[in-house]
């Protein structure tokens, strides 16, 4: 299988989109690139440094460059930040160039693989796990404009969500070609 265009995994801090896009650009034999990373060796700072410095305003307009650059390389599995694809400008850039894949999973589990994790600007509020449903509640419809939706489960492993993915991509159409 060979993949035409850029696989963009969306959803929720915590939804596998680094872990199971790794897995499943290991299985497609693509690069994997994380935006987040990718922003990061771009302002030679961590994503909590540059929401602390610069605002979540600044932190979201380099997101949008380092996106689109992303989109114009090479097909790839690109995991994007929880708040990407909640840009129109973004959602378009990545209707033109990928494929957008929703891994969607539930609070309790978000909560679960998030709960422990001090990277989460968003989080640190009083009460985290009420900020994250709150989150999770507001963007849900935005997900839900991807091209594609896999659930996510407790009991499934990266292997397991990854193959889903695949799947799902191959019915999808015009993504994986033999």
């Amino acid at each position: 299988m060979r993949l035409s265009k850029t696989v963009v995994l969306v959803g929720m801090m915590g939804a596998g989109k680094t872990a199971v896009g790794t897995h499943l650009a290991r299985l497609l034999a693509v690069p994997f690139v994380d935006c987040d990373d990718a922003i990061e060796a771009a302002a030679n700072r961590s994503i909590a440094e540059i929401f602390a410095r610069d605002g979540e305003a600044f932190f979201r307009a380099k997101e949008t460059q380092v996106l689109s650059r992303l989109l114009a390389g090479p097909p790839c599995v690109l995991s994007t930040g929880g708040g990407a694809f909640l840009s129109p400008q973004n959602r378009d850039e990545i209707a033109r160039h990928g494929v957008s894949v929703w891994l969607k999973a539930d609070l309790d589990l978000l909560w679960q693989r998030v709960r422990h994790k001090t990277t989460r600007p968003l989080l640190r509020t009083p009460n985290p796990r009420e900020t994250l449903k709150d989150l999770l509640a507001a963007r849900a419809p935005t997900y839900a404009l991807a091209d594609i939706e896999v659930q996510s489960r407790p009991d499934y492993s990266i292997d397991d969500m990854a193959r889903r993915v695949m799947t799902a991509l191959s019915e999808h159409g015009g993504v994986l070609q033999e």
